[in-house]
């Protein structure tokens, strides 16, 4: 099943339970789903488009989460946390930080990265491997620990 059928199956069931939070939340998804389709670039929407929609939405969620945190306003932070957990329900499974630095271990031993100096080689390699399975900050983070 699709994400456009999947998003229009629990469209209905959201509306039928009246939960008011998530028939918002996928309907923002819905949303960038109708924009992508009528952009006119002429791409179809495959899983990596998906991946890539979802992955900017949960981004927008948790630069809002903090925003708010931030300014001291805990009500529309915790709104912004439920809705990226809604969000991330139709994602693929995030894999842990110890997954993740088992990941990047095997690729900077496979493109021989051992210092700073090999972030630029090792980073792209990491992101490329883990799109859509771990946050990118996190990421970042495992390469700059593991290269030194």
């Amino acid at each position: 099943m699709s994400l456009k059928d999947k998003i229009n199956e629990d469209l209905k069931s959201a509306m039928k339970s009246g939960d008011k939070l998530r028939l918002e939340t996928i309907r923002s998804i819905r949303a960038l789903i109708l924009e992508f389709e009528k952009s006119g670039t002429g791409k179809t929407l495959n899983e990596e488009e998906e991946l890539k929609m979802l992955s900017s939405a949960v981004k927008k969620r948790r630069d809002s989460v903090e925003q708010y945190r931030a300014a001291k306003r805990d009500d529309l932070a915790d709104k912004e946390e439920a809705e990226m957990k809604i969000i991330m329900e139709y994602m693929p499974k995030q894999l842990t930080e110890e997954e993740v630095t088992g990941i990047v271990k095997k690729l900077a031993t496979e493109a021989g990265a051992s210092s700073k100096a090999d972030f630029p080689k090792l980073m792209p390699l990491a992101m490329k491997e883990l799109k859509g399975k771990a946050d990118g900050k996190l990421v970042k983070s495992i390469v700059e620990k593991i290269l030194g």
